[in-house]
């Protein structure tokens, strides 16, 4: 099937830090590409070749002209939950597969089985997912590697030492290179339905260790000081839900002394074994300096 036979691909989150990869990954692969994005002046940060559509996943019936003649969606939820059965019923009246960004809430280890709205949104969506008879994927990344940038880049670009709480809480990492990567092969080549995939770096480091990295990255040493829980509540007013706060603060209460939850998908997809946080932050060592993102 070449390029012009082939049904385009319809990307939700199409700007956020997985969909825009997705993106590329998708032109990469010579698959035809739809963007779905909330503001028509965010068509000018993506490639020419993609078809950008306006539409808001609060809005269902927004989503049809998008939606008509594609073959696959790529759904990363960013909206409230009330939608969401519409939506679904939507994608399910118009294209033939989906690939939906969740997050490993059934992985049996503490981390990952602390209380989370975010979760619980997400087995509702996949429910939903499941009663249509779609052929769906699910991939479910861990931590993001990325976290990084928002958690300790400010203090590391101003020299200050990195606070935080529960270092030796232990994770690991996924680059969202990778993930972009997993999603985009089982958005156009066929064998992956009925597929549930937990995505994970491979290997498992502490937050102190993490830090350390990025210091070995950047060519010098990086302090890491112990933060209180109490004190990261009080950092993070006014930049988080306090849901949110609770839920990263229990789970990585849980994680101290638990190697991370390991898994090989990645390698299993794509051939290739996944990026170690070392590469991550040895590619994205200009964002903890200068603030750009790195490649």
């Amino acid at each position: 099937m070449n390029q012009m036979d082939m049904p385009p691909v319809l990307v939700t989150g199409a700007t956020g830090r997985v969909g825009r990869l997705v993106i590329d990954q998708l032109l990469d692969a010579g698959v035809p590409v739809r963007a779905l994005t909330r503001r028509s002046e965010t068509a000018a940060t993506l490639p020419g070749e993609v078809e950008v559509f306006t539409g808001d996943l609060t809005v269902p019936e927004s989503l049809d002209p998008a939606l008509d003649g594609a073959g696959a969606v790529f759904l990363v939820w960013t909206a409230p939950p009330q939608t969401a059965a519409a939506v679904v019923e939507r994608l399910a009246a118009h294209v033939r597969r989906v690939v939906f960004l969740s997050s490993p809430h059934q992985t049996p280890h503490p981390f990952f089985q602390q209380p989370n709205p975010m979760a619980e949104l997400h087995a509702d969506i996949e429910r939903l997912i499941a009663a249509t008879g779609l052929e769906s994927t699910i991939i479910r990344p861990g931590m993001f590697a990325s976290n990084a940038l928002a958690w300790w880049a400010h203090s590391i670009r101003t020299g200050e030492v990195v606070r935080w709480p529960y270092g030796a809480a232990e994770s690991a990492p996924v680059d969202e290179r990778d993930v972009a990567a997993v999603a985009a092969r089982t958005l156009h080549q066929d064998g992956y339905g009925g597929g549930d995939y937990v995505l994970t770096g491979p290997e498992s480091l502490t937050h102190a260790a993490q830090v350390d990295v990025i210091g070995d990255a950047l060519g010098c040493r990086i302090d890491f000081e112990e933060m209180t829980p109490d004190e990261f509540r009080r950092m993070s007013e006014g930049a988080a839900p306090s849901s949110v706060v609770e839920m990263l603060l229990a789970a990585w209460e849980a994680a101290v002394g638990q190697p991370a939850y390991l898994t090989t998908a990645v390698a299993d997809i794509l051939g290739t074994a996944p990026r170690t946080f070392r590469q991550w932050a040895a590619d994205h060592a200009t964002a903890f300096t200068d603030g750009s993102q790195g490649s």
